[in-house]
């Protein structure tokens, strides 16, 4: 006995449900054409036909251990959170884990500045991180940290293995190097003018501007951040894992389905250039694990973090008596998912799944990237008040306002996810108190004052309920794929039913006529049952409201399975609002806290170096500066760039002509925001030929890290051409 399956969608769903049929149809041969096959149809056809639940480990990218959660950090462990939550409400074995990323020189740097040891402030940061996680109704099942000895078991186990099949060599190689410090720099703690466009201030890994990757050491007037003293070049040797004795099996892997289409085509642009060797080490001091057979040499951050996943996942099975090989062997049947963003999506499929393979454990099912958040528009700016600590949203505003919110935006591509204030407030008012809460509120009231809190034993043909049962079958894919967009815009057309029902039906009219009570009650309880099944089907997003609504209704814990059931003849509790409006004040009051956190930062930093600050250059003369000629321009159109993350094309009128310039500027501003706008350019600099075209100047722009971008405006008055000087 055989299977076909003819091309349908969801390619990116194909190993996830690729597994399910292997245990539907073990033993069968199965035919599978191409890439592209509708799985979730399949398997929603022939669920009646396995009972057993899946088994799936679930992942987030770990915190690092160095600062405060803020809630760019919160998009991701919400998606994450609200689809291992789908997992466990359908009856599948899900587990959830996750760590705090505790290695690194940051971490070390931070401990010195404050006094105290790394183990001492990573502790700390670990107890905060899970407040706000617990705070945010993520619920992980187990949440670690990397410097654990399950971490530095497994992180010398793969280490040892891919050094004795030869995938690891040594290298002496020359480094950038603090002699104050007597320290050497990683790649982000040095900061210069770009080799390739001469553009400032920029980190030693890559250019922000132009796009292009090169070595430290390559940077022009470069500077340490830790003391603002210049680097000089120092040998060492190191150890490197050979990356590109795995390329084809990673082109292989990449394509398969594994991965987006965006990120598959991303990585193909480093698959198609050469795998280059990855340096593995990093000398002391460091603040990590030292490598078993190099006295003096640690492992890189980004080798034992990702092994972080494993070392939580073996805590977690030594704690509920599981084994653990049968998760990470290499034939393992179960399903392996990380939830990462795009910025170290290189990480995630690329090194990683080279690491697993090379060192004989099993690869992940799929790696799922989101995109970035930004407010209002614009990158999180901590001196505009979007730059928003967990903590501080959550003593303003119910965390869940947030869940649905970003709930409501998120699909499942690699798209930036944007807050708009106002937008948020406007949805969470409509959405979750004027629909959600508005059912249970309205009918409520009369089955308690005139039922005495009884729902009719019988509401007939309820056609509505056989349409919430129908609809649930799509959202239930929705949430599968990540469509959450998608599954909460259906949620709530069936609310609008629901309050529409309601409104024709007019319980507040019928109630004055003693011989139309029975008529109450039974459009009461079909009311407060689709409410019910509302909250089944938002119970992923919105679990606390769920928890709350149960007590209400006076029913146990709701899963899927209970959509195609009605509450009838059932005694339902007092009702008790369960979502207020939100009001401009509380978001104002967020944001004016958020400015304020940031001047209780800068006074705590008065006085001492402040290492998010470029140091002042060396001395120029007057004639160094004359050779650069400024110029006020008007920015008469700008787009995005394709292909770009960071770039805007510009058109600029200089007063005799227009230029075209590139600006890195694109996770900062919106391009309708620039146009019309005076700024300030750099008129003689050389042309400068990039893939995407000729950029024939460069914008002026301010930043005091990579999270804050400023273009300079100059005044009012100012005209296209003039000189500045």
């Amino acid at each position: 006995m055989g299977f076909y399956f003819e091309d349908g969608i969801l390619p990116e769903a194909l190993p996830k449900y690729h597994l399910v049929f292997m245990r539907l149809f073990k033993g069968c041969p199965i035919q599978f054409p191409a890439q592209h096959i509708n799985y979730a149809a399949l398997v929603e056809r022939s669920s009646h036909m396995s009972p057993k639940s899946r088994q799936i480990i679930v992942t987030s990218a770990l915190p690092y251990a160095n600062g405060p959660i803020h809630i760019g950090h919160m998009l991701e462990y919400i998606q994450t959170d609200i689809w291992v939550r789908f997992q466990k409400m359908r009856g599948h074995e899900c587990i959830y884990i996750c760590a705090d990323d505790a290695h690194g020189t940051p971490i070390m740097l931070r401990a010195q500045a404050e006094g105290v040891t790394p183990e001492v402030l990573i502790d700390r940061m670990k107890i905060e991180h899970q407040q706000d996680f617990s705070d945010f109704v993520i619920e992980f099942d187990n949440y670690y940290t990397t410097h654990s000895e399950e971490n530095r078991y497994f992180a010398e186990l793969i280490y040892s293995r891919l050094k004795a099949a030869g995938h690891i060599r040594t290298q002496v190689i020359s480094q950038a190097y603090d002699p104050k410090a007597e320290m050497f720099l990683p790649d982000r703690f040095i900061k210069g003018e770009c080799p390739v466009c001469g553009t400032g201030d920029q980190y030693g890994d890559n250019c922000e501007n132009c796009g292009a990757t090169y070595s430290p050491t390559d940077l022009k007037n470069p500077v340490s951040v830790v003391t603002g003293e210049t680097p000089v070049k120092k040998d060492s040797e190191q150890y490197f894992f050979k990356l590109g004795d795995y390329e084809e099996m990673l082109k292989t892997w990449t394509r398969a389905g594994h991965v987006q289409k965006e990120i598959a085509n991303k990585m193909a642009e480093w698959l198609d250039e050469g795998l280059k060797d990855w340096d593995i080490s990093r000398n002391a001091p460091y603040w990590g694990f030292e490598i078993p057979d190099a006295p003096g040499k640690y492992f890189y951050v980004w080798l034992d973090a990702p092994i972080g996943y494993m070392a939580s996942f073996k805590n977690w099975c030594d704690q509920n008596q599981h084994d653990f090989d049968k998760y990470w062997e290499v034939d393992s049947d179960t399903e392996l998912y990380h939830f990462i963003g795009k910025d170290i999506a290189r990480f995630h499929t690329l090194f990683w799944p080279a690491m697993l393979h090379g060192a004989g454990f099993r690869k992940p099912t799929a790696v799922y990237c989101h995109g970035f958040l930004t407010v209002d528009g614009q990158k999180m700016s901590k001196s505009r008040g979007t730059f928003i600590k967990a903590r501080t949203y959550l003593e303003h505003l119910n965390p869940e306002y947030l869940r649905y919110y970003f709930a409501a935006k998120l699909g499942s591509g690699i798209d930036d996810i944007d807050l708009n204030l106002e937008d948020f407030r406007t949805r969470v008012n409509s959405d979750l108190v004027g629909k959600l809460v508005n059912i249970a509120s309205r009918c409520a009231g009369f089955i308690n004052k005139s039922f005495d809190g009884m729902l009719a034993g019988s509401t007939g043909d309820n056609g509505l309920s056989q349409q919430y049962i129908a609809a649930s079958r799509d959202i239930a894919n929705a949430y599968e794929s990540r469509e959450f967009s998608r599954a909460m815009r259906d949620i709530m057309s069936l609310a609008d039913r629901a309050n529409q029902y309601i409104d024709e039906m007019q319980p507040w009219v019928a109630i004055k006529d003693e011989a139309r009570h029975g008529e109450v009650q039974v459009v009461c309880t079909i009311g407060l049952n689709c409410f019910r099944q509302l909250v089944i089907l938002l119970k992923p997003v919105l679990p606390r409201l769920a928890s709350q609504a149960e007590t209400f209704l006076n029913v146990d814990a709701l899963n899927w399975a209970d959509l195609e059931t009605d509450l009838l003849d059932h005694q339902i509790n007092r009702f008790k609002p369960l979502m207020t409006r939100i009001e401009p004040v509380f978001i104002e009051r967020m944001i004016e806290a958020s400015k304020e956190a940031l001047i209780e930062e800068n006074k705590i930093n008065a006085g001492s170096l402040d290492s998010s600050i470029e140091p002042i250059a060396s001395e120029i003369t007057i004639d160094d500066f004359a050779k650069l000629d400024l110029r006020v321009a008007r920015i008469v159109a700008a787009k995005r760039v394709e292909k770009s993350d960071k770039l805007l094309q510009l058109t600029l009128d200089i007063g005799s002509e227009t230029r075209n310039v590139f600006a890195g500027i694109s996770g900062a501003y919106e391009p309708e925001a620039l146009e019309g706008k005076l700024t300030v350019m750099v008129a003689n600099l050389a042309p400068r030929k990039m893939r995407f075209g000729v950029s024939e100047g460069m914008v002026l722009a301010a930043g005091s890290d990579d999270k804050e971008l400023y273009v300079l405006h100059p005044d009012s008055g100012a005209k296209p051409g003039m000189r500045v000087s």
